[in-house]
């Protein structure tokens, strides 16, 4: 499994409850700029339409050999789901009224581009600063640690 993007603003700014795999249904240049790296999921989130989910807001830059048959680097992309699973994340979005978003997109031992996708509670601000304030002492308690520890 080759990571290509993450979306490291979710882990700060969201709680994660669920995460599942996703395939995305992608064009041929698409594939062919992701493979260069050229993605980026950080202000992307999920949208349901029509009873399916699409990831919104995530730019794929056009392949530079691709002339006329180049995509449009922010449109939806459909995400590829079992029924049952679809069902479940629409149902928490609008009865719990939670986020799904991207946590990162990868391709796997078979080639197949891969999003993983996560049921979120969104963070007030106060819970960032007390998170960011836990990472702090969990990490100077590391290092004095560390220190004694020769």
């Amino acid at each position: 499994m080759k990571i290509v993007a993450t979306n490291r603003k979710a882990k700060r700014d969201y709680e994660i409850l669920e995460t599942y795999e996703a395939g995305i249904e992608l064009k041929g240049t698409e594939v062919k700029s992701i493979r260069n790296g050229r993605i980026n999921i950080n202000d992307s989130f999920i949208r349901e339409k029509r009873g399916e989910l699409y990831l919104v807001g995530a730019h794929i830059s056009p392949y530079e050999q691709g002339n006329i048959f180049n995509h449009d680097p922010l449109r939806d992309r459909k995400l590829l789901l079992h029924k049952k699973e679809i069902h479940r994340i629409i149902t928490k979005m609008k009865e719990k009224r939670l986020t799904v978003v991207p946590l990162k997109v990868y391709f796997n031992k078979r080639g197949k581009f891969k999003v993983e996708i996560a049921v979120a509670k969104g963070r007030k601000a106060y819970e960032k600063k007390q998170k960011i304030k836990e990472r702090d002492i969990e990490r100077e308690m590391q290092a004095e640690l560390k220190k004694w520890k020769y």
